[in-house]
């Protein structure tokens, strides 16, 4: 278990990362954490804690089971230790559990050249988590390491990494070898579940692509989702760093779009499904050991619950 849970939800947000807010929000008598503690969990790690014990126990498989849901949502639970838990402090807490899905991009990005140099800390800085291959161990720079969000491969036959990528990933193909080029474009066109695939190219390379694509009877609705030439149309430049500004606004422009379609479908997914009614604030007075908001009253104010 590592700490801090401030720390790990801004880092987690950044890398885009699924991840569950857990809060006491309200305890009474005695138990092992005040009102306001806070852990995070995330898929693969837990920080800070709440107290520990079957009260821990049972806050980190709820939090995981909510990952697993893949979207955005608020839960409350009400917990008696002694009764419930077995634990012997004895007292009463009430835990928020706060689900930020994952908002992250997989982009898997081919060639450690010029212009994926000038690309990979531009990428970096968004909301992605980016795998980089290249044949080439030398080509990789030594401060990318220290980067979470950017994950090297050294491979003789990198279109062999496209099977290690999720559905719905952004594929950047621009190797040194024409050849290493088509045979990854070839196998992310033949997974068919891409997001995005973007192939840097001339005309002529484009062209003869296309040729060869046809004589692969690689399926041709495929070949035309591609983007080729590479990047935005109206963010010219042949410089490496306008080609990378041109990949990463073309990139951006994408996921955005995408993000925004599942909002407005999940706003009416909701709407659909709840009638919204305004919860009637309960008053009353508390116990002096009780800290925080009283677990029936804050239920009332979520209308997740």
């Amino acid at each position: 278990m590592t700490s801090n849970w401030n720390s790990a939800s801004y880092k987690l947000s950044k890398q885009g990362q699924a991840y569950v807010l857990v809060t006491l929000v309200g305890v009474s008598g005695s138990t092992p954490r005040n009102s306001g503690t806070k852990m995070v969990i995330s898929n693969d790690d837990i920080f800070d804690t709440i107290g520990g014990g079957h009260l821990e126990y049972k806050a980190i498989k709820y939090a995981k089971k909510m990952l697993t849901s893949a979207k955005n949502a608020q839960h409350l639970e009400h917990f008696q230790l002694g009764s419930n838990l077995g634990q012997c402090c004895g007292g009463n807490t009430t835990v928020l559990f706060e689900c930020f899905a994952a908002t992250g991009v997989n982009i898997m990005l081919f060639g450690a050249g010029h212009v994926a140099k000038a690309l990979l800390p531009i990428l970096a800085q968004l909301p992605c988590k980016i795998t980089w291959v290249d044949s080439r161990a030398e080509q990789f720079p030594a401060n990318v390491a220290n980067n979470d969000n950017v994950q090297q491969v050294v491979s003789d036959a990198p279109e062999l990494e496209v099977a290690n990528m999720a559905e719905n990933s952004y594929f950047i193909v621009m190797t040194h070898n024409h050849q290493m080029d088509f045979e990854i474009s070839q196998a992310i066109l033949k997974r068919a579940d891409f997001h995005y695939l973007g192939l840097i190219a001339s005309d002529t390379k484009w062209r003869r692509f296309q040729q060869r694509y046809k004589h692969r009877d690689i399926d041709q609705k495929q070949v035309a989702r591609m983007n080729c030439p590479i990047g935005l149309a109206d963010v010219g430049g042949k410089l490496p760093m306008e080609v990378a500004v041109s990949v990463s606004a073309e990139i951006i422009n994408i996921y955005q779009a995408e993000q925004a379609r599942l909002t407005v479908l999940s706003n009416q997914l909701e709407q659909d499904s709840q009638q919204i009614s305004a919860p009637k604030a309960v008053s009353k007075a508390r116990p002096k050991s009780q800290q925080g908001i009283d677990w029936q009253e804050l239920k009332q104010l979520l209308s997740a619950d």
